[in-house]
C-alpha cells in the first residue's frame, strides 16, 4: 500500500474532533468557492508539495472559523506562507471573500480533517502552528473527541521546525488545564513560560470577533505558547 493511502487508512473509523454543521452559504461564498478555491485548495490526498517551493516559512492555522485572524496574519506578513484548516464550508467561503477584497494571496487552504493529512506530512515543516478556540466538547463522555490529545500533541511537535512556535488559545479553563497537562509532558516541546504555565497573548494574535463576544459574557481567554526544542 502506498505510504499516502497507508497514512490516510488506518482500518479503523477514526473519532473525529469536529461534526460537520449544516450552515448557511451566501450566494458571495458560493461564487467565490467555485472560482477561486481550485486554485488554492491543498489536495489532502496526494503527497506534499509546497506551494511556495521552500521560499517561504509556513505557517498553519488549524481550525480558522470565519478566517478574520489569518487573512489579518497573511496580510501583514505578505512575504510569508500560510496554510488554514477548516472543514466548515462557510468559513471557507468567508475566508475567500476577505483574501479577494484585500488582494491576499499567500494563503492555501485545507478544507478537509486536518488531523488525517497531517498523519503525511514531512518532519519539520511548518514555522508556527495556530489553534484557536477548538471545540471544547465539555461532557466528561465527548472529550476523547478533543483535538489536543497525546498523540496529536506528537504530530504537532513533529511537524514544527527547530524553534517552530505552537500557540493556542481557549476560552474554556477545564481544557486548557488538559492543554497545558498534555503539552508540558510531550516531548520536544518547551513551554515558553518560564513556570510552564499560560502565556502571555503572542503579539500575533488578533481578537477575533468570537473572542470579543465571549469576553462580553465574562470569559477568561487562556494562551499556550510552545516551541520545538532541537
Amino acid at each position: 500500500m502506498p505510504v499516502m493511502e497507508e497514512a490516510l487508512n488506518t482500518g479503523q473509523r477514526p473519532i473525529r474532533s469536529f461534526v460537520l454543521r449544516q450552515g448557511r452559504i451566501t450566494a458571495a461564498q458560493r461564487r467565490v468557492i467555485q472560482d477561486a478555491l481550485p486554485a488554492l485548495q491543498i489536495q489532502t490526498r496526494s503527497s506534499w508539495q509546497d506551494p511556495w517551493n521552500g521560499q517561504r516559512a509556513i505557517t498553519l492555522e488549524i481550525g480558522f472559523g470565519n478566517g478574520e485572524h489569518l487573512a489579518a496574519l497573511a496580510a501583514a506578513h505578505s512575504e510569508q506562507g500560510f496554510i488554514g484548516a477548516e472543514v466548515h464550508t462557510p468559513g471557507v467561503g468567508s475566508l475567500l471573500l476577505q483574501m479577494e477584497n484585500a488582494d491576499i494571496d499567500n494563503i492555501r487552504i485545507v478544507h478537509d480533517d486536518v488531523a488525517a493529512w497531517m498523519k503525511t506530512l514531512p518532519d519539520a515543516l511548518f514555522a508556527r502552528i495556530i489553534i484557536q478556540f477548538p471545540d471544547p466538547w465539555p461532557k466528561t463522555r465527548q472529550q476523547k473527541r478533543r483535538l489536543i490529545q497525546a498523540e496529536f500533541a506528537d504530530t504537532l511537535q513533529r511537524l514544527l521546525k527547530t524553534g517552530g512556535e505552537l500557540q493556542l488559545a481557549t476560552d474554556w479553563a477545564e481544557y486548557a488545564e488538559q492543554m497545558l497537562t498534555v503539552l508540558n509532558q510531550t516531548e520536544g516541546l518547551i513551554n515558553a513560560d518560564s513556570g510552564n504555565g499560560f502565556s502571555d497573548r503572542p503579539a500575533n494574535r488578533i481578537p477575533t470577533r468570537f473572542e470579543r463576544r465571549g469576553e462580553k459574557l465574562g470569559h477568561s481567554v487562556y494562551d499556550l505558547v510552545y516551541r520545538r526544542t532541537s
